[in-house]
């Protein structure tokens, strides 16, 4: 099959490697357009996906708009007979209904579970112990289309965005090499979506990423992992930011600690028996479930990544001092 691809950030890469690994033929790579960046904002950026391609020697497209006639017409001289799509911005119809196999995405979710910009990102955020990638042929509405192939993985208790972000890489360039097999084998209408089940995964902002610290322990834990490594959970002491980066649900009671009477989101000293780090005394705050989320990795505003150790011992005095 001849086959344009479409992707930007290095989760498309892997799905590129693999699909360059099989006997079809790549006759194009679609992806962002450069733009400026780096220190003083002169340097050019290229995707990750553009810079895999051209050590390929893949021919790249970077169309700034993809209802261009300039691109219309370059799409319909390759004659694809099929489109890849792996981490990119939506297509019209006009693109993605011109080949005559279609247009299959890899999407890194369990569809119709988690449509939307972050999939990854919020299945962690919930709690949810297993999530997996789905193939499926593109339709009007996002992430909607029929199912062609989906493939599982657990997701740990501790374990972060960016650790099942590397895994679901992975598996969902396997699974679309699988995928490819079956549309070679003419199995070009796959299984409708049960819209019914659908959830969604809408796009991280500002608002969205704020700790609120009306949650559970658990709550909260599993909303700091799902935004670490990017672009992490934040909250404010004192009226300044700060990024929470690592956490743990520490055993320890409240009552241990002195903190029996003490509202969600305050600051706990913990004693050096009692911490998750096994380092030095620990800091933690207290959570709405009457427990204590240990601060294992902070980033406060201006400043680089610290321990929770290091955190507390940055503060001054021994008041009293809450997350807002």
């Amino acid at each position: 099959m001849r086959i344009v691809f479409y992707g930007t950030p290095d989760f498309a890469v892997a799905s590129l490697a693999a699909l360059l690994a099989t006997e079809h033929e790549v006759v194009a790579v679609v992806t962002a357009p450069d733009k400026l960046g780096g220190r003083g904002g002169k340097q050019v950026l290229s995707s990750e996906v553009k810079r895999f391609a051209e050590r390929r020697n893949l021919r790249v497209l970077q169309p700034i708009s993809l209802k261009g006639r300039a691109f219309a017409k370059t799409l319909a001289g390759l004659a694809p007979d099929l489109q890849v799509i792996v981490a990119f911005r939506m297509l019209p119809e006009s693109v993605w209904a011109l080949p005559p196999l279609g247009t299959v995405n890899v999407h890194g979710s369990l569809l119709p579970a988690y449509r939307g910009a972050a999939p990854i990102h919020w299945a962690v955020i919930n709690g949810e112990l297993e999530t997996g990638v789905s193939v499926f042929f593109l339709r009007h509405a996002i992430d909607t289309g029929n199912l062609l192939l989906q493939a599982r993985t657990p997701i740990g208790p501790d374990e972060t965005t960016g650790e099942v972000y590397a895994r679901l890489m992975e598996l969902g360039a396997a699974t679309l090499v699988e995928a490819l097999v079956l549309i070679a084998a003419g199995h070009t209408d796959g299984v409708p979506q049960d819209d019914t089940r659908a959830t969604h995964a809408p796009k991280l902002t500002r608002e969205n990423t704020r700790l609120d610290w009306a949650g559970t322990a658990r709550e909260l834990h599993d909303f700091v992992r799902g935004l670490n490594p990017f672009p992490t959970a934040w909250t404010t002491l004192d009226g300044g930011e700060v990024k929470l980066l690592r956490t743990g649900i520490n055993p320890v009671s409240l009552g241990d600690v002195g903190a029996v009477d003490a509202a969600a989101g305050t600051l706990v000293w913990l004693p050096r028996t009692d911490t998750l780090a096994g380092r030095a005394p620990g800091l933690a705050a207290v959570t709405a479930d009457r427990r204590v989320l240990e601060l294992l990795e902070v980033k406060p505003a201006g400043s680089r990544a610290v321990s929770g150790t290091d955190f507390r011992n940055g503060l001054r005095g021994d008041g009293a001092y809450r997350f807002a």
